[in-house]
């Protein structure tokens, strides 16, 4: 039985722990990693023809599983890694990790274990790459980006800066036109690339195969970059160790940079010492002539000057630096300016703070193109400083801010409070300060109070009137809620407080919506229904899952209240959690819904995970459910009984004080004791005692049928599980699992709009429903009663 996917991850995570001893996060990396790369290339090719890797004798992960144990494991394994490294020109990359060191991994027994332990990790059957397909679907990216992130997260401040989040790097890959690049001619560029995670990322965008060139001063990091590659499936990535910024690498025969047609970078932010090796004044690659020299204690313009020089005329780019860059003054104003008057800034894309690993900062993405601007007018600009979720300590985009900020950006859209092309003209009457919030007001609209309708009562018509969006869908229910008050520009509220609710929601305008929107639902399932049941070994899970969520963004585009990208995130969310593992399952095992590995099912333990056993039971014995559903609520009643009948027996003089033990329960064996003891002489106990005895004997019979029929179901479901046919497991799966939860998640999005609306015209009833004077007068009442009592009191 296939292992879900999720929890492969979070094991290889758990077990890797085993390492933390005498290292941070920063370091254990390196060995975890390590290993993932000699059991990628072990896995792939090991005994092949002509493979990429040559594994040698001595060389491979089957021989360091043959160390486990051993008191020499640490310096063994330096040896194989030695051998597979000179085998393929790949020293001074896979072997900078010492598995000797024992300031890290221990002395003696201590490191043989923890060493031991970790090849068991690898040594898992799920982590099989024999036949990955290196193309992002698999195990293994997943499991590395997996690993990388939570790396990430544990190694502090100032060590996460080798990891790039995930969904930053995707918006950086969709906005620099990659699409557009058609031949493993085209070159993307990352002048400080870490772990290479964002070249990566744009090569994933690539419709055909680029060429990867990076740089990385770290020459750990340079290494993992390089593994990250080669387990990638781009082994050609020309990764180079040295200071971008004194020492480029990349160059052409006559000493000048070298350009290319697309870059991307997260440059350490505003790093301090970026002048270190070389003069700027003298820079022999012309990087800040005519723009300016930035400051001695700030390179972030250093940086974007070096990858504008990097890019060819017709080159589009996108970088990652602090907000600060556009609005801070002195040099880098006029540097600034002078790249705003080369129109070489396509736009600006405003992140949230927090998101990044090595500072809580907030952050922009400069976005560069080139080839057009000679015909720019302006710089888009876009605030997606506000969609996020927290995720730790730390913040997150979601998929429906990605999708968003990369749907509105490459299609130029004006959204009010989020995105608009901000003209060169009003750049200019704004001295080139590119600080977004000038250009665009996110912040929520202040909702104002109304003095009037405080003093006089009624809803103020202007509140009425900003709920135009729902009015527009509910046109007749805005007379069935409000009617004109007797003064102008005021209603009043026609229904009570406690019936807006049931107003909304049973008025037929809400119901045809809620049909409508369903009915949109019920297209896209229809739609999809015979792509889900095609899935099989060949499938391609991030193709499928991005025609499914394309397509419902498509269906639901111009409906108006509802957001097209809740919806989609609805999905994306139920794809994460459940669906993914689903899928990988059905390419690993067919329709087929197995119980338990063997067969051997423990008794009430058992469970499917593709076909979880309450979908069964639902769709085939949802009779004998309700019977037992039936018995359990005659069982609650039993209980309830027993109760009432302790409670009102209770206390020290309680007729069931003699019965209880020392813990304060009452017993059976108590109980038959005390009935014995005093027959009936005591007819009030004796009867007590005999309603609470056959309380429990009921109580006792009610357990045992209901038991007996959870095993008489229990035996139907799992007979049912080895007879399903494929067909059925696919309506079990695709109906009664994916889409009944999707369309669960659709339905409370749907009533969240009208929970909306409730909600507002609630708190203006509220607000507005007793009026100043009104409340000065009980004021004085309840002045007056005070008074009075104390008076009587003798108080005043």
């Amino acid at each position: 039985m296939a292992i879900k996917k999720s929890e492969l991850y979070s094991s290889l995570w758990k077990s890797c722990d085993e390492l933390r001893g005498g290292m941070d996060a920063s370091q254990y990396k390196d060995y975890v990693l390590s290993l993932l790369f000699i059991k990628y290339v072990s896995d792939k090719y090991a005994d092949k023809d002509e493979p990429l890797i040559e594994i040698p004798k001595g060389g491979s992960f089957q021989d360091m599983i043959a160390l486990k144990g051993k008191a020499d494991i640490g310096d063994q394994i330096n040896k194989i890694i030695a051998n597979l490294a000179e085998e393929n020109e790949l020293k001074g990359v896979i072997d900078l990790t010492d598995f000797n060191d024992e300031e890290k991994l221990g002395k003696g027994k201590e490191m043989v274990d923890r060493l031991s332990k970790l090849i068991g990790i690898f040594e898992n059957p799920a982590l099989n790459f024999a036949q990955n397909r290196a193309d992002g679907d698999d195990i293994l990216g997943d499991a590395y980006e997996y690993l990388m992130r939570h790396f990430a997260t544990e190694s502090g401040k100032s060590k996460g800066q080798f990891y790039t989040p995930a969904e930053v790097s995707r918006i950086l890959a969709k906005v620099i036109d990659v699409e557009k690049a058609q031949s493993a001619s085209d070159t993307v560029y990352d002048p400080t690339c870490g772990s290479g995670s964002l070249l990566l990322k744009v090569a994933d965008e690539a419709p055909s195969e680029m060429s990867l060139y990076g740089q990385e001063m770290d020459n750990a990091t340079k290494a993992l970059a390089i593994m990250n590659m080669w387990l990638h499936g781009y082994p050609s990535a020309e990764i180079w160790k040295d200071n971008t910024l004194s020492s480029p690498h990349f160059k052409n025969k006559d000493d000048t940079l070298k350009t290319f047609d697309f870059a991307v970078a997260n440059p350490p932010f505003s790093t301090k010492s970026w002048s270190s090796g070389f003069d700027p004044a003298n820079d022999i690659y012309e990087r800040f002539k005519g723009y300016g020299i930035p400051p001695d204690k700030n390179g972030d313009y250093a940086f974007l000057l070096h990858i504008i020089s990097s890019l060819k005329d017709t080159g589009k780019g996108a970088v990652i630096l602090p907000h600060g860059v556009l609005f801070r003054g002195n040099v880098e104003a006029v540097i600034r300016q002078q790249i705003i008057r080369h129109s070489y800034i396509k736009g600006i894309i405003g992140l949230p703070a927090n998101l990044f690993y090595g500072t809580g900062i907030p952050a922009c993405i400069i976005v560069l193109d080139k080839e057009d601007a000679d015909s720019r007018e302006g710089i888009f600009m876009l605030d997606a400083s506000q969609g996020f979720i927290k995720d730790g300590n730390k913040n997150r985009l979601r998929e429906q801010d990605i999708h968003k900020i990369v749907d509105v950006f490459n299609k130029q859209l004006k959204v009010p409070k989020y995105a608009r092309m901000v003209s060169y003209r009003e750049i200019k009457e704004n001295e080139y300060n590119l600080n977004i919030p000038r250009y665009i007001d996110s912040q929520e609209q202040e909702d104002i109070q109304d003095i009037e309708a405080h003093l006089l009562g009624g809803i103020p018509n202007k509140d009425i009137e900003d709920l135009d969006d729902y009015w527009a869908i509910y046109p007749s229910l805005k007379s069935c809620l409000l009617t004109n008050s007797d003064r102008d520009n005021y209603s009043q509220l026609k229904v009570s407080p406690e019936n807006i609710k049931k107003t909304i929601f049973e008025h037929p305008e809400f119901l045809n919506y809620s049909q409508a929107l369903e009915t949109i639902f019920k297209t896209w399932e229809t739609n999809n229904l015979q792509t889900l049941k095609n899935i099989s070994a060949n499938s391609q899970p991030k193709a499928l899952i991005f025609a499914l969520s394309e397509q419902l963004l498509g269906l639901f585009t111009n409906q108006k209240l509802i957001d097209k990208y809740d919806i989609y995130q609805h999905l994306m969310n139920y794809w994460n959690d459940t669906m993914k593992d689903d899928v990988y399952m059905l390419l690993e095992e067919g329709w087929k819904a197995e119980l338990v590995k063997g067969g051997k099912i423990k008794k009430g333990e058992w469970d499917c995970d593709l076909v979880p056993k309450t979908l069964v039971i639902n769709r085939y014995f949802s009779t004998e459910q309700s019977a037992i559903e039936q018995l359990e609520q005659d069982k609650d009643a039993i209980i309830r009984q027993r109760e009432e009948l302790e409670e009102e027996h209770n206390g020290e003089e309680g007729l069931l004080e003699e019965v209880k033990n020392d813990k304060g329960k009452v017993t059976k064996a108590l109980l038959q004791n005390r009935i014995k003891a005093i027959k009936a002489d005591l007819a009030d106990e004796y009867q007590v005692l005999q309603a609470y005895f056959k309380l429990l004997d009921k109580e006792t019979q009610a357990n045992r049928k209901i038991k007996a029929a959870q095993t008489g179901l229990d035996k139907k479901v799992i007979a049912k599980y080895k007879e399903l046919t494929a067909e059925e497991i696919q309506v079990l799966v695709i109906e009664d699992k994916w889409f009944n939860s999707l369309r669960q998640d659709v339905k409370t999005e749907m009533d969240s709009i009208s929970q909306r609306l409730t909600g507002r015209i609630k708190e203006l009833a509220e607000r507005y429903g007793e009026t100043l004077p009104q409340l000065d007068n009980e004021v004085a009442e309840l002045s007056k009663k005070v008074e009075g009592h104390l008076q009587k009191m003798g108080v005043v």
